[in-house]
């Protein structure tokens, strides 16, 4: 027999038949005993049940009439109505009845959920929640113990809802628990999970934007309805969904494909080191295994660990740069964006965000002094720092702590032997007392306990047997079988023997290639990182290269990770030396073929697949970059003509800079002919991105340079983004815009173009003072590069829109687009645009009287900037934080944040506009205090520094902020005069708005507006 009681009452047979279970007062009766199945239920209970607060004379006799009928009923299907002392109690199991086996379902899902046990926990739920047809008692009057208990059950029945739907969640469900939590956020809009739990589905489906709308939809509601804020959780979920993925995270340890063998005593030591010694050094030859040990011991160090590959580095100019891409770390973008810190500064200041960090620097001994100063730098900058670094050489600093990687004793070498063999040969037999062991042993101090030769040894087993292994190796050093050792008497007998021996195993594995293995190994040595086997085919013109490619990883020449290949550096150096002759053709193929990639990548990064191949070409750009050094000076010039906005939005634009500095050496002061665009580009990408008073006078030397060249080509310029780059890289100007010649070249070539020339447009008239031109020319960008699908020209016209809505007072509309945009950045990997777009959002929500959310996202930027290494960015919300600090009455502490916020500026265009609206801020902190005179040595400051700044907003700003200082008719005329200098009457600024009703209140309105006009007319 099985009863329900979530939905209709209802009773059915063991065979699926419905009984009928009576009246209304028979279910409820029924109802009342089956919630305490098994227990007694007392006649009071019952008859309040039945009858309501007021039962009817003889109560208790109608009582025992209804418990006889649902006797007879339940006894008839093998129950029974039980009397006890004080009442009655139905017979049967609590696996009968439909809300104790939910119950038991919900709370053993919810328990899996806790677990992590994200499957069973679906299972369970989905169980449970199966067993509902309806509302519970549903056919029953609204009696009290009806409704509480259908309130109860409702409850638990949503609580499992949504417990499901966060086991889904984790089980990689997305798009498909939308309609369902939308539904429930509909029908239950005070609860707030549900809204949290749509926000990771959108996310999870790839739909940030709606997901960040929703938490503004549930803050809103829960305002309005009920007077309250978002819950902590939510609102920390809100700020995970605006933190870029990817932002400053080191890159982690490299993935190991084999076991770690041996070396145990040697890891023991490490450990022990790296808690006391600051800079530990690995030294041993090519092979020996420092690598591995240095990836196993940080492995096992807690704490974050940041691994450097620095063989790909061709100069110590680009270690810092290979740091920063390990640390995850973008350079400075576009330069007026960039906050004036070089990558050494930049690193340096990233590091303070990542305490007690472990760098480890792999592969320093072909730059071994220039990773000797780095490590010396990153060291006496961070106290709580450890570098553990590997070099075939020491790096010779005061406090190094030397640790010789020694060859591998006899046991741990049979032992490394032995596991490769077996892996690469199954069934071979190397026990101990075998023939076999025995063979093994020998050869594997023939091959001195180096790791790398006993990989390279174990790999040709695929085609030999350990025994003719041995013979081809010499199983006796010096005896009549030794056709290869006699290679050690050769070449430099001042080397260490096992230097000799390394290079006599990886000559003994070469010869064993046959010949389209050795050209293929000879012909990859042209590439500098790891490649795709498309490549590979083209360059070194080898139709079959995926086959030769897989021989090559058996015998350990080449390896392969994620679709990708790559030569280790000593094998490397090994196969060049045989490359020859064919080194230019195959260099030049090279070059061809990253610039054919690059040509077919650059139309596409204004586009709609900008996501992908902005990936691809960030890939590619160890080779890219290689392809520049090495290519004749068109082509050099024509690749990085290519790479010019990749550089920026992908943040590569130092190591650009490098590389196009050697080429402008090479090239000399003049274009080739019909190539003075790419010139331009060339020098726009060598310029330091410490433009204005940071850069040095070569970059002010390239900038006018590129000045005049932009100058004679202006109506003939081909490349959409060539007057972007010019323009930025000294700062707005303050021009009324793109040339007319300009206009005609780009302005019917593309949709991109002609958005950007209105951007460009917008931007001049934003200057000027003119916001409602700008406004349209923003509106009218924004329409074509949606239509583009370039999410950085989206976000770069959402973020002055945003403006706009917010000088207006209309907080909402400044945040869904503000909310747009950092989505996108965010889809960029841009931090230091989405720290920007955080601290802007910030300033919104607080004039929006909404401090504790602005507070917490101000914070959330500041961290933000610093962990990729620009503190001057941190400026503005640190600015913002002082600002919330001083409405809320607080001028200590908003000091405190606005002196910090002044520490951390800069002296670049951007850094001087933070550091002067710091100023208005401390000045009307002032005058909070009743500081007058304080006051007005910082608006003096900050009008000193307005003089030098472009466009008319600033001084807007600081018309508004001295009015504050001044009687009511001097407060009106300057309020006028910033309303003339910026175009627009300020409603969304508290401090603007409080300065207006201040004056308002102290003179009439004909006085008033008076004074206001006399303040627009001298500044119209």
């Amino acid at each position: 027999m099985r009863f329900g009681l979530l939905g209709p009452v209802e009773i059915r047979t063991d065979a699926g038949g419905s009984v009928d279970p009576g009246g209304e007062r028979q279910r409820t009766l029924l109802a009342l005993l089956l919630l305490h199945t098994g227990r007694g239920v007392g006649t009071g209970r019952l008859i309040e049940g039945l009858y309501g607060d007021e039962p009817p004379a003889g109560a208790a006799n109608a009582l025992q009439a209804q418990v006889s009928r649902l006797r007879r009923r339940v006894e008839a299907l093998g129950a029974r109505v039980e009397s006890v002392p004080f009442g009655y109690r139905l017979d049967t199991g609590p696996a009968t009845v439909d809300v104790h086996l939910f119950e038991d379902a919900a709370r053993a899902g919810r328990t899996a959920l806790a677990a992590g046990e994200y499957g069973r926990a679906a299972e369970l739920l989905r169980e449970g929640l199966a067993l509902w047809r309806g509302n519970a008692f549903e056919d029953l009057a609204p009696a009290a113990f009806a409704a509480g208990e259908a309130r109860r059950l409702e409850e638990a029945r949503l609580n499992a809802r949504e417990d499901l739907a966060a086991a889904e969640l984790e089980l990689g469900g997305g798009a498909v628990l939308v309609p369902e939590l939308r539904g429930l956020i509909a029908a239950h809009p005070l609860r707030e999970r549900p809204y949290g739990l749509l926000m990771r589905a959108l996310r999870a489906a790839g739909r940030t934007a709606e997901a960040l709308t929703v938490h503004e939809d549930a803050r809103r509601t829960l305002a309005e309805r009920l007077g309250t804020d978002p819950s902590p959780d939510l609102a920390a979920l809100h700020l995970e969904l605006l933190r870029p993925e990817g932002a400053a995270a080191p890159r982690p340890l490299p993935a190991r494909l084999t076991s770690f063998v041996g070396r145990e005593n040697d890891l023991e030591q490490l450990d022990g080191l790296l808690r006391t010694a600051r800079l530990v050094t690995l030294t041993g030859p090519g092979g020996a295994g420092k690598t591995r040990l240095a990836q196993e011991a940080a492995e096992r160090r807690r704490g974050q660990v940041c691994y450097v590959e620095l063989a790909p580095v061709r100069d110590a100019a680009g270690l810092p740069y290979a740091v920063l891409a390990a640390l995850g770390v973008r350079e400075s973008g576009f330069p007026d964006r960039a906050g004036g810190a070089d990558a050494l500064e930049r690193l340096l200041s990233a590091l303070a965000a990542c305490p007690g960090l472990l760098v480890v620097l792999d592969n320093c001994e072909h730059l071994v002094e220039g990773a000797a100063a780095l490590a010396v730098r990153l060291l006496g900058a961070h106290p709580d720092l450890r570098v553990l670094a590997t070099s075939r050489e020491a790096l010779s600093i005061t406090g190094e702590t030397l640790v010789t990687v020694e060859p591998l004793g006899r046991a741990a070498a049979v032992r490394l032997f032995t596991d490769r063999a077996t892996a690469v040969r199954p069934g071979v037999d190397l026990r101990p007392g075998g023939e076999g062991h025995a063979r093994a042993e020998r050869l594997c101090a023939a091959l001195d306990g180096l790791p790398l030769a006993l990989e390279l040894a174990a790999a040709r087993l695929r085609t030999l047997t350990v025994g003719e292994l041995a013979d081809r190796l010499g199983d006796r050093l010096g005896g009549p079988g030794d056709d290869r050792f006699r290679l050690l008497s050769r070449g430099d007998r001042t080397k260490e023997p096992r230097h000799r021996t390394l290079r006599a195993v990886v000559e003994w594995s070469w010869e064993l290639l046959d010949a389209a293995e050795q050209r293929l190994a000879r012909r990859f040595t042209v590439f500098a990182g790891a490649v795709t086997a498309d490549a590979v085919r083209q360059v070194c013109a080898a139709d079959d290269a995926e086959d030769v490619l897989a021989s090559l990883v058996e015998k350990s020449f080449v390896t392969a990770t994620d679709g990708r290949y790559r030569m280790l550096e000593t094998i490397r150096a090994f196969c060049a030396e045989r490359l020859g002759a064919e080194e230019e053709t195959f260099r030049t193929a090279h070059t061809a073929y990253f610039l054919d990639l690059a040509e077919r990548a650059e139309p596409h990064l204004r586009g709609a697949a900008q996501l992908r191949w902005l990936d691809r070409l960030e890939a590619e750009h160890t080779d890219l970059l290689a392809a520049v050094r090495h290519g004749d000076a068109a082509t050099s010039l024509r690749l990085l003509a290519c790479l010019s906005w990749y550089a920026p939005l992908r943040g590569r634009a130092g190591e650009l800079a490098q590389a196009a500095r050697a080429v402008l050496e090479t090239v000399g002061p003049r274009p080739p002919e019909g190539l003075a665009e790419e010139y331009v580009l060339c020098l726009l990408a060598a310029v330091d991105h410490r433009a204005g008073p940071h850069g040095t006078a070569a970059d002010d030397e390239l900038t006018a340079r590129a000045d005049r060249l932009v100058a004679d080509l202006i109506g003939t310029l081909r490349r959409p983004h060539t007057l972007t780059l010019w323009s930025l890289a000294a700062g707005p100007r303050t021009s009324t815009g793109a040339p007319p010649e300009a206009e005609a070249a780009y302005g019917d070539s593309s949709p991109w173009a002609a958005a950007l020339l209105r951007m460009g447009r917008a931007y001049q008239q934003l200057f000027a003072g003119r916001p409602g031109a700008a406004e349209e020319d923003f509106t009218a960008a924004l329409t074509g590069f949606r239509a583009t699908g370039d999410r950085w020209g989206i976000a770069n016209s959402l973020d002055p829109l945003a403006t706009f809505a917010h000088w207006r007072g209309d907080h909402a509309r400044a945040l869904a687009l503000l909310d747009e945009a950092l989505v996108l950045v965010t889809e960029l990997r841009a931090p230091e645009e989405t720290a920007d777009m955080l601290m802007r959002r910030g300033h919104v929500l607080l004039h929006a009287g909404r401090p504790r959310e602005a507070v917490a996202l101000f914070t959330r930027s500041a961290e933000l900037s610093r962990s990729v290494g620009v503190p001057d960015k941190a400026a503005g919300a640190l600015r913002g934080l002082g600002d919330a600090a001083r409405l809320a009455g607080d001028t200590a502490r908003a000091r405190l944040h606005y002196e910090a916020a002044v520490a951390v500026g800069t002296d670049s265009w951007f850094g001087t506009g933070e550091t002067l609206r710091v100023l208005l801020g401390l000045g009307r902190t002032a005058l909070a205090e009743g500081d007058r005179a304080g006051a007005e040595e910082c608006f003096g400051q900050a009008a000193v520094l307005a003089a030098g700044q472009p466009g008319r907003l600033i001084p807007a700003e600081l018309a508004e902020a001295r009015a504050e200082a001044c009687a009511p008719e001097r407060a009106a005329e300057l309020l006028g005069e910033a309303e003339a200098l910026r175009g627009a009457l300020v409603l969304g600024d508290l401090d603007v708005v409080r300065t207006r009703e201040a004056a308002r209140s102290g003179l009439t309105e004909e006085s008033y507006r008076a004074a206001y006009e006399r303040g627009r007319r001298a500044r119209a």
